[in-house]
């Protein structure tokens, strides 16, 4: 059985970057011919396009995860990592992508269109990138960040020039049917159609489509029923056409009042768009006047409706009794509301270059522990990742990094002292200001920073003795670390 399925949540994670390769070159007669390795690959995209020939979101209503190729290693030989496998998800047109928190982030329409929704990492560079004057072979590579983890929420909102709105049962599913080449299922029952039925109308030199939208009930702009569920696929429409239904048998409806009661819906309905239902032009259609006391309650409220501004039709979808009047209106409706519609502007790079003054980083105190710190900041973080903390060459890089970036010097005028616990990218290390702050790189052996072991800073359990002595509380089972073990203060 075919399922029709407007919103759908999404577990996305991208690719990650392959980490950069460590190598030396070595031939005969040549045993040291200068660092080789090659960078790693990047990590693959997923990407969200619009399709003309996907119409729901039924995919991935059963398939939810997705994820895209990792990059691969580099290798020896200057070889560079092949890149991640990008993944190109299909999404129909009118699809609207939004956060976990309800946040739009992008609205997609028309064919082609494509949005990143998670991007893979940037695969790390190998140590020939990293040479430089100083460091001619370094013994360490960068390792490849982590791809993007995203979990979007997608609704679709179709896309059609005409939306027919109405109570259930009004009929709006027969009048799709007989615009139209679509054939949504039509019976006599009192419960509402659950999915939106699309269809295209030709009126002479004009072509449109029109769109069933399932039947509304009062409350509906508050969720009541489904109601949040069908006014979304409104919100696109060009004109809005109510279908009243004239041969109800319930007396406590009258056409005027369902009117009155849907534009009450409308009215107190908040698109997430950027459009405004109030502004949409409106008919009403009103149907079932094959039968007499209906065509007989449609002349009685006719000029009541025209009165009040709105462009009446009876018609019946049974005999095609004023369909051909109704087809030309909708279509001439249309055509106004293109011709009035501002153009869409023409797509255009934008480059937003960093600012001179960008900091680019901040130090703030560490509110679960005194005398620690956080860096927070895009490139110390991604720093933190890219470093092979079991390659102490790798390390004193980073030193040198955050150095030149002026994080030394900003936790310095913030009051971090020298053993003070920072953390950076949830990487938590104690703080040497002397570890390449204002220190020449000093060449050593590959994957070695002879710098690390010049310090006379004291260990974590001295600090501990410390801090309890600052207390006044007893120290007599902590020992520093220059002491043997079993040693008691």
């Amino acid at each position: 059985m075919a399922r029709f399925v407007d919103r759908a949540v999404l577990h996305l994670q991208a690719g990650d970057g392959g980490d950069g390769c460590s190598s030396v070159h070595r031939e005969k007669f040549r045993p040291l011919g200068g660092p080789d390795g090659g960078d790693g690959g990047n990590g693959g995209d997923v990407t969200l396009t619009v399709d003309a020939n996907v119409h729901t979101l039924l995919d991935f209503h059963f398939r939810p995860h997705a994820k895209a190729g990792n990059g691969k290693p580099g290798a020896g030989d200057s070889r560079d990592g092949a890149n991640g496998t990008s993944l190109d998800l299909a999404v129909p047109d009118g699809t609207v992508v939004l956060s976990e928190s309800g946040e739009m982030l992008a609205d997609l329409t028309g064919a082609g269109t494509q949005y990143v929704a998670a991007r893979g990492g940037r695969g790390g560079l190998g140590n020939a990138a990293l040479a430089s004057r100083a460091r001619r072979a370094p013994g360490f590579a960068l390792l490849g960040e982590e791809g993007e983890i995203a979990e979007i929420v997608l609704e679709l909102k179709s896309v059609a020039d005409v939306g027919l709105v109405g109570f259930p049962s009004a009929g709006k599913s027969s009048l799709v049917s007989v615009l139209s080449a679509a054939r949504p299922k039509v019976a006599d029952y009192p419960f509402t159609t659950l999915e939106p039925n699309l269809g295209v109308v030709t009126a002479g030199e004009q072509v449109f489509t029109i769109a069933d939208v399932p039947g509304l009930i009062p409350g509906a702009s508050q969720g009541r029923g489904l109601g949040l569920e069908f006014l979304r696929h409104i919100e696109r429409c060009s004109v809005l056409a109510h279908v009243v239904d004239c041969a109800t048998f319930e007396g406590n409806r009258d056409p005027a009042g369902d009117i009155a009661a849907l534009e009450s819906e409308l009215a107190q309905y908040t698109p997430s768009l950027a459009t405004d239902l109030a502004d949409k032009p409106r008919l009403v259609v009103l149907n079932k006047i094959d039968i007499p006391e209906a065509r007989e309650l449609a002349e009685f409220v006719k000029p009541d409706l025209e009165a009040a501004g709105y462009q009446v039709f009876m018609i019946s979808t049974a005999t095609h009794e004023g369909l051909p009047a109704l087809r030309y209106a909708l279509a001439q409706a249309v055509v106004a509301d293109r011709v009035n519609r501002p153009a869409a502007p023409a797509a255009r790079i934008v480059l937003r270059p960093r600012a001179v003054n960008d900091q680019q980083f901040e130090v703030l105190p560490d509110p679960e522990q005194d005398g620690a710190f956080i860096v927070l900041g895009e490139r110390p973080v991604r720093w933190i990742r890219q470093t092979d903390f079991n390659n102490d060459e790798a390390i004193g890089y980073l030193a040198d990094r955050l150095a030149r970036l002026g994080v030394e010097d900003a936790l310095a005028k913030a009051g971090a002292v020298a053993g003070a616990p920072v953390t950076i990218g949830g990487i938590t290390f104690d703080w040497e200001p002397t570890t390449g702050g204002g220190m020449a790189y000093i060449k050593s052996e590959r994957g070695t920073d002879i710098r690390l072991d010049q310090t006379d800073r004291i260990g974590a359990l001295e600090r501990k003795a410390l801090h309890r002595l600052r207390r006044g509380l007893d120290v007599d089972d902590y020992r520093t670390d220059q002491e043997p073990p079993g040693s008691r203060r």
